[in-house]
């Protein structure tokens, strides 16, 4: 209701700027600018939305797993012993070895590298209590080193079966929005993959690959509208979709060649555009 609001308000006084400025169809570009800050408002409201249901799915998922976990009987201690470490990292290892045969499979490496942060998150909790002459201290520093491997391997997994998914997916769709959204939800992957690997190069290179792939995507479409304006002599529509495809290029402050190739085209329209207006 606010981004409502505001997009109203936003609306009437673009429309009195240009109407003082003697702007051809101001009400146009001013209910253009109002409808590019609501979609904006939308769209910023789903991301919020969705990377707090991702959060709150992991968290569930976590205490499912909790309760899957060795059992402990009444009056028994939830210390982490040597026959329960064991028992754990043999389950691990199972469905490690189970993801890895269905290994196109992105939920087996998501289950895998999900046990695997809780084992660690319980042996780390372990190790701050445990003496340096405890037998239990070699087990839990080998079964550390073991998860991370683990956890790092079927994490990079899944991350590189549903990116690839996804884009395919983005390729595949015919409407632009549901090719963003196939992009977007690649990029949320690479995102969640980085939290915990922030300086993975593949990780980093496909973030970038894809943020400029959402970008293509993005502006492909306003040029494509732009065109179709342009051809029915909206020239006012014209000039302002081309320019939030300008907008799109450089919003993000990544530099490239072919994005400035794609920038100077824009322009170029734009410029053809203004003489094709005062020749009319």
């Amino acid at each position: 209701m606010m981004a409502v609001a505001f997009s109203a308000a936003l609306f009437f006084i673009l429309w009195g700027i240009l109407n003082d400025s003697l702007v051809d169809a101001p009400h146009i570009t001013a209910g253009i600018s109002a409808s590019i800050f609501l979609s904006g408002a939308i769209v910023l409201r789903e991301v919020v939305l969705r990377i707090a249901r991702n959060r709150l799915i992991r968290e569930q998922r976590r205490l499912e797993r909790n309760f899957a976990l060795p059992s402990v009987k009444a009056g028994e201690s939830r210390k982490l012993t040597i026959e329960r470490n064991t028992a754990i990292l043999d389950d691990i290892k199972r469905k490690s070895e189970a993801a890895r045969v269905l290994g196109k499979f992105s939920a087996g490496h998501r289950e895998v590298y999900e046990l695997c942060g809780d084992y660690i998150l319980r042996n780390d909790s372990e190790l701050k209590n445990v003496n340096a002459s405890s037998p239990r201290l070699s087990p839990l520093l080998k079964g550390r080193t073991l998860a991370n491997e683990l956890h790092r391997f079927h994490m990079l997994k899944w991350a590189e079966i549903e990116v690839t998914a996804r884009t395919t997916e983005a390729g595949n769709r015919v409407i632009p929005e549901d090719k963003i959204e196939a992009a977007k939800g690649a990029l949320d992957v690479i995102e969640e993959s980085l939290e915990f690997y922030p300086s993975e190069r593949s990780l980093i290179q496909s973030r970038e690959l894809l943020q400029d792939l959402l970008v293509s995507i993005k502006v492909s479409n306003w040029i494509e509208q732009a065109e179709r304006a342009a051809f029915k002599k909206e020239y006012t529509l014209a000039k302002s979709l081309y320019r939030d495809a300008l907008f799109d290029l450089g919003r993000d402050n990544v530099h490239s060649s072919a994005r400035e190739v794609a920038a100077q085209r824009i322009n170029a329209e734009i410029d053809r555009i203004r003489h094709l207006e005062t020749d009319g």
